[in-house]
């Protein structure tokens, strides 16, 4: 199992050599790419721009963030999810609903349970974040399709520690109000 896992990353690795990198910021925005076979420059399943070439989103992160993958195509596509060339893990299992699409509704995609999605936690440090449809929808002769549409979304973690100071000060905006309104009663009596 593990062979099979180096091939599959260093298939990979050596398929996003000729990749685009695009940015990626924890804000949450969806970021999208296209699978197509019949249209990519290498003819495989990778993540692809615009431009039919390999994809890859590059960053660099300070502090932990949330990675969302989500398949907005055909109902029925998963996709492998790759950090610097190694598995992180699939997105979900969902059946194949074709012909039904939602095309760019990204948010309504992830909010369902029709269509594949996954969420990773990474870790400070630098990233390169590919992906390779590894199960495609079929079509109404049971053929894989092999083409859809998907996005990348990343958003910083919640700081435990901000939401303590939100409650401490919220806590202490009351305690001073309380404090002045017993003092006010206290002078008009």
């Amino acid at each position: 199992m593990t062979n099979k896992l180096f091939f599959a990353a260093a298939l990979l690795a050596a398929l996003c050599g000729q990749a685009e990198a695009a940015s990626l910021i924890a804000d949450g925005a969806w970021n999208a790419f296209d699978v197509d076979n019949s249209v990519s420059n290498s003819g495989n399943l990778e993540w692809i721009d615009l431009d039919n070439n390999a994809l890859s989103f590059d960053f660099t992160l300070t502090e932990s963030a949330y990675l969302k993958v989500v398949d907005a195509g055909f109902a029925g596509d998963r996709f492998n999810v790759y950090d610097n060339g190694v598995l992180l893990d699939q997105t979900s299992a969902v059946a194949n609903t074709y012909p039904g699409s939602i095309g760019l509704n990204f948010d309504t995609a992830y909010a369902s349970d029709i269509f594949s999605k996954g969420l990773f936690l990474l870790s400070a440090g630098s990233h390169s974040i590919t992906g390779l449809l590894s199960q495609s929808a079929l079509d109404n002769s049971n053929l894989p399709i092999n083409a859809t549409v998907g996005a990348v979304s990343l958003t910083a973690v919640p700081l435990p520690a901000a939401a303590w100071l939100y409650l401490t000060g919220t806590a202490l905006m009351g305690f001073i109000s309380r404090c002045r309104k017993a003092n006010s009663l206290e002078q008009a009596s």
